[in-house]
């Protein structure tokens, strides 16, 4: 069967998300601009799985954390635009509907939290390189893939169920 091109508009559970995604990516870069001129030469560059810096670099390093972060928030908004091009195990004309929808729903909510754990992560370096902090916590690595292989699961399970 070939899939057929649906419009379907953002739910308000989406917009949502993307405004909290998008005020936390510009509150960091925000704040990173604001300390930028007050941070050491050297701040942390990488963190090991214990969440202890474990690397440092140069505090330019630190644009690297938004890039990324941007980057993969609209690489993957504008993937989420073409669920019709995304692999499904059982699309039927029944359900296609709701495919997309659970498809683009999960697309939305991944680039959130990792735009949120990138701003996260930007904030705690810039504290590490203050002084304030010594590193990101040895709960974050779990608490990452926790909730980033949570939400998958979630709606691989939830693609099966449709």
């Amino acid at each position: 069967m070939k899939q057929p091109k649906i419009d379907l508009p953002k739910s308000r559970f989406e917009q949502v998300l993307d405004a909290i995604g998008l005020i936390v990516f510009i509150g960091s870069i925000v704040y990173l601009v604001y300390v930028f001129g007050g941070l050491p030469d050297e701040v942390p560059a990488h963190f090991n799985g214990s969440g202890e810096a474990d690397r440092w670099g140069s505090k330019m390093e630190l644009w690297i954390l938004p890039l990324i972060g941007g980057g993969l928030w609209l690489l993957m908004t504008f993937l989420s635009k073409y669920p019709h091009t995304f692999n499904y195990l059982n699309l039927r004309e029944d359900n296609i509907e709701a495919q997309y929808q659970n498809a683009r729903l999960m697309m939305n909510v991944l680039k959130n939290e990792i735009v949120i754990f990138f701003g996260f992560i930007t904030y705690q370096t810039i504290q590490v390189a203050k002084g304030a902090e010594e590193g990101l916590g040895i709960a974050f690595l779990p608490v990452f893939l926790a909730v980033i292989l949570g939400s998958t699961f979630y709606f691989m399970f939830r693609m099966l169920k449709l």
